[in-house]
């Protein structure tokens, strides 16, 4: 195993081509087609963080220029260079540049695109007319409709999709024979339960645990800064059930031992209300949907954690006693 972070796996272990990138056939598909005919529109990929959408494009360009295709690719990250003077400078001057041979165009990567302003995007649709014969685009973003119309009408659209249970789950595990890390199989898919489909987070998640030692569920949750979700749902339990005492010294305990504010706590309640294991009527688990997202805003307001939280059991524990 790795001794240190100086490699991190996420980039040691990202897909080089196409043909590498799964549970986004269709996405994959279309992108190869561009590739035998080495030619594409402008592109926009949408979807969650953790997609693949920043490996797809570098994967594109390498499938179309070679090991050398960063020569050819200008990459921006448009949440620190999203001003108006970004797009006129690097942008036009790249752009202006030379194209490789076979190929009659280059490059140009936006990532986060949807946090460029609006006048750098004004700026972008012009440019994108002026330099479409020798230059193509690829604008990256987690929200599409942030990006202005006149921009989306020009590129051809990829939403990605949030990555299978077992694809995660198999490229963990294959990263961590790799890496000689031992692990329990209930932990990677632990990780892919927390990571929710972003395989950067599961991947990030997995080199932590691994830090520790052997990867297991609790060492998973201890890295991530997370309560097991039974302690959550004991704690939801006994307050429904009548004993408020109970469940504030979970409470307590939980925000102690993991070091978890407010609204951490606030979230993983959530899930477990429209989890499969806490079973309830549908009108009680409205009831808590409801307060809760009371609760939740009010801590953003800035309220106390400990009295919010323990005035939502005493709430919960008054709503058990009366369903009961």
């Amino acid at each position: 195993m790795s001794s240190a972070f100086d490699v991190l796996w996420v980039e040691k272990y990202r897909p080089r081509s196409l043909k590498e990138i799964v549970n986004q056939e269709d996405i994959v598909k279309r992108l190869t087609k561009f590739v035998e005919e080495r030619n594409m529109p402008h592109l926009l990929f949408a979807g969650p963080a953790g997609t693949g959408k920043t490996t797809a494009a570098h994967a594109l360009a390498r499938d179309l220029y070679g090991d050398s295709y960063r020569q050819f690719v200008l990459e921006l990250n448009a949440s620190d260079e999203r001003g108006i003077n970004v797009i006129r400078e690097k942008v036009k001057e790249f752009a202006r540049s030379r194209t490789p041979p076979g190929i009659p165009f280059k490059i140009i990567i936006l990532d986060e695109a949807d946090n460029m302003t609006s006048d750098a995007q004004q700026a972008l649709r012009r440019l994108m007319e002026l330099y479409s014969a020798s230059t193509r685009f690829i604008l990256i973003a987690n929200y599409p409709s942030k990006i202005i119309d006149p921009i989306q009408s020009r590129c051809a659209f990829f939403r990605f999709q949030p990555l299978r249970k077992e694809d995660v789950v198999e490229r963990l595990r294959f990263i961590a024979d790799n890496e000689g890390v031992e692990y329990e199989d209930d932990a990677l898919e632990t990780i892919y339960e927390i990571s929710e489909g972003d395989m950067r987070k599961a991947i990030n998640i997995l080199q932590s645990a691994a830090a520790l030692g052997r990867v297991t569920v609790d060492s998973v949750f201890k890295v991530v800064g997370m309560a097991r979700p039974r302690e959550v749902r004991d704690m939801l339990k006994a307050a429904l059930d009548g004993e408020f005492e109970a469940a504030r010294t979970m409470l307590r305990r939980i925000m102690i031992e993991y070091g978890l504010s407010g609204e951490d706590i606030v979230r993983q309640i959530h899930k477990e209300i429209f989890g499969n294991e806490l079973k309830m009527p549908e009108e009680q688990r409205v009831l808590i949907a409801d307060y809760l997202g009371e609760i939740h805003y009010r801590l953003v307001e800035g309220s106390d954690d400990d009295i919010q939280l323990t005035a939502f059991l005493a709430w919960l524990t008054v709503l058990g006693r009366h369903a009961s």
